[in-house]
């Protein structure tokens, strides 16, 4: 087949290498030239996935994948097109649909009969359908399921290991008609391999949703559920703290029980995906209550960190505070929604300087974030540990002279450091 993919971004690229990389031929859209050029020069515009690299020199050396800022062009030779451009969304999780509908008019542009559109960008129940769907079909003069086809399949991979997920989770497929699902169904079985599975109740592969609209709701549904998982455990942990219980132990033990799940507190939930994913879902429904307040809990972490802070350290004011962590998680150089935000804010609210370290960050790149750099060996007098960096797991007492307080907001400094600085783990605050 020939294959556009729309937006070669973290997934949209990775997306486009395993379909060339199952021979077809792959034509990479996007709106910024310098990605594009990169990309056919054979260089990641990117670090961070695992075996990206490799896989794309391999095929823009054989020509089976080439990028392109035409996007019209490379659909009007396709068979198919996967669109996987951003959904920007406010901090309320209202979305922007702005570079999807400019994404979208420019595929139904060059949409000819026969050819499957899918959509893989996570989007609000009844999106493709409602909003894409007429999109589609002003721009090309064409019918829909007459003469093309449209489904929703959500990507569900995490950057850094989106080649190893691809294989391991099944391909959610929903159509806008039992047509156009059965013809997602065959596209995506062509492009994908799959793990051994038997823990699932049926194959690993491609599984029919039914709908455009239930393999919507399929995604919100995965992110929501941890989203409400995690509120919950941050509820637990909080009144742990009131009663000198370790959540984590208590966690565990639960969990050893089959029906229990229960995942981990923590001083934030950041990312492109579960803060946002269920106000997508409230968007649609208003009423899920409990959806609501899950994300009130865990909204409001970051405040109660710095709270912590100053219940144990004393007042803030003029105090040094170093922030372990611009990313939203550890390994992952990203700060969409990240709590370093609201810590930060919460800080300078309370009369505090913060500063900010991160491995992954240059001093130049936090500063272009609005943070100040703080660099381990610095005097300090609190930090606060916001992001689960595996080297936050060494440090060390002189590493933070002056200390005489730690909020460990993931639960992963080190025994040695907790014996020589009081450290107040959320869940488990009692030195």
């Amino acid at each position: 087949m020939k294959i556009t993919v729309v937006g070669m971004g973290k997934i949209g690229l990775p997306l486009a290498v395993q379909f060339a990389s199952k021979g077809h031929s792959v034509l990479g859209a996007d709106v910024i030239p310098s990605t594009v050029n990169l990309i056919n020069a054979g260089t990641e515009p990117f670090p961070g996935e695992t075996d990206l690299a490799s896989k794309l020199a391999l095929v823009i050396a054989d020509g089976s994948l080439v990028a392109t800022l035409d996007t019209t062009a490379a659909v009007r030779e396709s068979d198919a097109v996967v669109i996987v451009v951003p959904l920007f969304v406010d901090a309320e999780g209202i979305p922007d649909f702005g570079w999807m509908d400019a994404a979208t008019a420019a595929v139904g542009a060059g949409l000819t009969a026969g050819t499957l559109v899918s959509y893989e960008t996570t989007l609000p129940v009844g999106t493709t359908r409602d909003r894409f769907v007429p999109a589609l079909e002003a721009a090309s003069g064409l019918s829909a399921d007459t003469d093309f086809h449209v489904v929703f399949s959500p990507e569900r991979v995490l950057t850094g290991r989106t080649f190893s997920d691809l294989r391991r989770y099944p391909k959610l497929v929903g159509g806008v008609s039992p047509a156009a699902t059965e013809a997602g169904i065959r596209f995506y079985e062509s492009v994908l391999d799959f793990d051994e599975r038997p823990d699932l109740p049926r194959p690993n592969g491609v599984w029919n949703l039914g709908s455009s609209e239930a393999s919507e709701m399929a995604k919100l549904a995965e992110t929501t559920y941890r989203d409400v998982n995690i509120g919950l455990a941050n509820q637990f942990a909080r009144y742990a703290d009131t009663r000198q219980i370790d959540i984590y132990a208590v966690i565990e033990a639960c969990n050893s029980q089959v029906f229990s799940h229960i995942h981990q507190p923590g001083i934030a939930v950041g990312g492109h995906c579960i803060p946002i994913y269920p106000q997508m879902y409230l968007w649609n429904d208003p009423e899920a209550t409990i959806v609501r307040a899950a994300r009130a809990a865990n909204r409001a972490m970051p405040h109660y960190a710095v709270g912590l802070l100053e219940q144990h350290h004393g007042s803030l004011s003029g105090q040094r505070v170093a922030v372990l962590g611009a990313s939203y998680r550890g390994g992952v150089k990203e700060t969409a929604f990240s709590g370093v935000f609201d810590v930060v804010d919460e800080l300078k609210r309370l009369g505090a300087v913060p500063v900010v370290n991160d491995p992954m960050y240059t001093a130049e790149e936090l500063e272009k974030l609005g943070f100040t750099d703080y660099e381990f060996g610095q005097p300090i007098d609190a930090v606060i540990v916001q992001a689960n960096h595996a080297e936050y797991t060494r440090i060390a007492a002189e590493h933070l002279p002056g200390a005489r307080t730690i909020v460990d907001g993931r639960g992963i400094t080190n025994d040695a450091l907790r014996a020589d600085i009081p450290t107040y783990v959320i869940g488990s605050a009692s030195v």
